[in-house]
């Protein structure tokens, strides 16, 4: 097993670009009420800097792994639906739910469908089950569906994240708890979305939605990649 500390040593220098971008976007944190390319350059850089992140492992390591791949693909419909976020207010809120909605499509396809873990499926399901009791006194039109079908593929993308997370035993694994992690941080995200656009204002709920989501983000990205050796030569240890 390798241990934290390896892992930081090994993978935060390739995400010191990561950070620096998401400390841009703080910093700057430009009005969302005046949409511009240059807002949507600032949201995306950090995605942009996660392709750069598993790309850093090289072309063959994205070809040779069906799951990295899928997680770069991911991060590539995401970037896009940042940018139609942007100007969600100008009509285009629906184009950024169904880029996303790809996007979970990916990442639950790159966690695998092994093990099975009904159990935690059954728990999500009520999660979610739940979310939309919530949500759905205040939705209409194709929202009602939209959403529906949103919240039911984000659900099965963390199940899938958290079917293999073993927090304690010989088997535990960073990457395991970091999809875990990741899903689950999207998960909560996505909820301050959703409720503060359609239930109720959500105090700091910018903040909120975007720190989750780029952690979200990175620690997803994280989860395909694993430190072989205490030298700090990366393969991939996730079955694809």
């Amino acid at each position: 097993m390798v241990s934290p500390v390896t892992v930081v040593k090994s993978e935060g220098p390739k995400l010191v670009p990561f950070f620096k971008a998401t400390c841009i976007y703080f910093v700057l944190w430009l009005p969302t009420s005046n949409p511009s390319w240059f807002s949507a350059l600032i949201k995306c850089l950090p995605i942009f800097c996660l392709w750069l992140f598993l790309l850093a492992h090289g072309f063959g390591f994205l070809l040779a792994h069906p799951s990295a791949s899928r997680i770069f693909a991911g991060l590539v419909f995401s970037a896009v639906g940042d940018a139609f976020l942007i100007w969600q207010d100008q009509g285009y809120f629906v184009h950024g739910l169904l880029m996303f909605a790809v996007t979970h499509i990916l990442y639950a396809s790159a966690f695998g469908m092994k093990p099975l873990a009904l159990q935690r499926g059954l728990v999500m399901v009520g999660l979610s089950g739940l979310c939309y009791a919530l949500l759905y006194p205040y939705l209409s039109g194709p929202y009602i569906y939209l959403v529906g079908v949103y919240e039911a593929l984000i659900s099965f993308m963390g199940w899938r994240a958290v079917a293999g997370l073993r927090l304690v035993g010989a088997h535990w694994r960073w990457t395991e708890l970091a999809a875990g992690s990741g899903a689950l941080f999207f998960i909560i995200s996505d909820l301050t979305i959703a409720i503060n656009k359609f239930c109720f204002p959500v105090p700091y709920s910018r903040a909120i939605i975007m720190a989750t989501y780029y952690a979200a983000q990175m620690l997803i990205a994280l989860s395909v990649v694993e430190s072989r050796d205490l030298g700090g030569n990366l393969g991939l240890s996730k079955v694809d």
